[in-house]
């Protein structure tokens, strides 16, 4: 284990988090709040303390997938960790659990809140809350990749590690450019959702806020009513951006290189629209005799379905109020998730693809038991190695989520708050149904739930396993080992 390489990427992590803090310290200043001194206080630490642990190259760069792993987990913790201390010592989250779990909802995108008022906190606290969900949205290691050379020639083990779905593959030979690639595109949009929703008159700190919370596909409201207060135009732009975000990047990339009909090809991304509006037409005609005007539920729906199935979690009406078969339309969205190689979180369309692809294809080989059959997506025959992957996720998933949901079960709340809670942060939604709905909070939850709820978040959000490995004694053994004998 390169554990020296290691405490090298944490220690950039914790430099560009420290930088990154510098923005709420400036807006906090803008709207002359005390708060701000904090955030810088806390920015200059974290740069001091990178700047030490970064000063020396280790003369060994190479890191193998496991390493990439773990720098990607403990990095993940450690921003988390660092990114709760304004909350707390600024006191608008007096509880250091709480503000924990609020960063870590935040970098994960997630949306999942403690807070009972939102409108309540400075504007620099709302300002970094919101901007917690743009960072993690892409993710700050592919930031790091995308301006240090790190690694050389095992960046994507870095990558594969943070970067959401069953394979990780390079737009163009260098991984560094892959990165400047992907983060570019993912400014782009950022900026034009800002421009759009300036013309149309929302207010420039709800704009930046809210657009930061749908390019990170991560909910946080800066209102008490999340999205319910704008305009239905607004409330149309928001959901094309959400789901917008939850398209495979990749795709973007063909556009750009004028190569439309190939980002058109790609079977997820037909399923994913395709799901979209089956769900969307099925929950309009469902709540229509209850909100009376064709146009509010077809906003409505599509909001709720954009914002589910990309786990963004804003909100624009009470779904926890809708018939059985919305709610039960909703949940499922909440497995399916958003594309791979998107900001969003579950599942992810690409998997539910091979997965039931697998299916047809046992199926046909109890028909045919001679027969030599592959599963293909995208017009190309899918390696045994992604199959093998999908599987073991899959178990691995619903394994963590039963576990989760026994002990959230402890303190006894009802099975629907407790699933759709385990539910809600191990695909990074954010709201769920009954306790925890859209106009509820995770607040009444006690430590040991939301110590399981924060490891579902940060698990969902790396594809569980760089979460895993953290629990694995060999691995702390390996690095202990190796700092030791160094």
């Amino acid at each position: 284990m390169n554990s020296r390489m290691i405490f090298y990427i944490l220690g950039h992590v914790l430099r560009v988090e420290g930088i990154l803090m510098l923005l709420p310290g400036i807006c906090g200043l803008i709207y002359h709040e005390s708060e701000a001194f904090i955030f810088f206080l806390i920015a200059v630490l974290s740069i001091l303390f990178g700047y030490l642990t970064t000063w020396k190259i280790p003369s060994n760069k190479t890191i193998y997938l496991k390493e990439g792993c773990v720098a990607t987990g403990l990095s993940w913790i450690l921003m988390s960790v660092v990114g709760a201390l304004p909350f707390y010592l600024t006191r608008d989250i007096p509880s250091y659990i709480d503000a924990l779990f609020e960063t870590i909802s935040g970098f994960t995108t997630t949306g999942a809140s403690i807070l009972t008022n939102v409108e309540a906190l400075s504007h620099c606290a709302l300002f970094w809350r919101s901007f917690t969900h743009w960072i993690g949205g892409m993710g700050v290691l592919v930031f790091l990749l995308a301006v240090l050379p790190l690694t050389g020639g095992s960046n994507i083990n870095l990558m594969r590690a943070e970067s959401p779905g069953p394979s990780v593959g390079k737009l163009v030979p260098k991984i560094h450019t892959t990165a400047m690639w992907l983060y570019g595109i993912y400014f782009g949009l950022t900026i034009l959702e800002i421009i759009i929703l300036l013309i149309s008159r929302m207010p420039v700190f709800d704009t930046i806020l809210i657009s930061f919370g749908t390019a990170g596909t991560g909910g946080f409201g800066i209102r008490n009513s999340s999205c319910t207060d704008y305009t239905m135009a607004q409330q149309w732009i928001i959901t094309v951006f959400m789901i917008l975000f939850g398209v495979n990047f990749n795709s973007y990339y063909f556009i750009l290189l004028k190569k439309a009909k190939k980002a058109i090809r790609i079977d997820e991304i037909r399923v994913y629209f395709a799901i979209i509006f089956i769900s969307a037409i099925t929950i309009t005609f469902q709540i229509l005799p209850s909100v009376k005007k064709l146009s509010t539920a077809l906003c409505q729906a599509f909001f709720q379905v954009g914002s589910i199935i990309t786990t963004t979690g804003f909100a624009t009406a009470d779904f926890d109020q809708w018939n059985n078969l919305c709610k039960t339309i909703l949940v499922t969205l909440m497995f399916c998730g958003a594309c791979s190689g998107s900001t969003g979180g579950g599942i992810k369309v690409s998997r539910i693809l091979i997965l039931f692809k697998s299916v047809k294809k046992e199926l046909h080989s109890y028909l045919h038991p001679r027969s030599i059959r592959k599963i293909n997506m995208d017009g190309k025959s899918l390696d045994d190695d992604t199959v093998r992957s999908t599987n073991v996720y899959f178990t691995t998933f619903f394994t963590l989520f039963t576990i989760s949901l026994f002990l959230v079960s402890i303190e006894g709340k009802d099975l629907i708050t407790n699933f759709t809670a385990v539910a809600a942060t191990i695909n990074n939604i954010g709201p769920g149904l009954n306790a925890v709905g859209p106009t509820q909070n995770f607040a009444s939850f006690s430590t040991l739930s939301k110590l399981v709820l924060m490891i579902d978040m940060l698990a969902g959000r790396l594809e569980l396993f760089p979460i895993l490995l953290l629990f694995a004694p060999s691995v702390w053994g390996s690095i202990l080992t190796r700092k030791k004998h160094v």
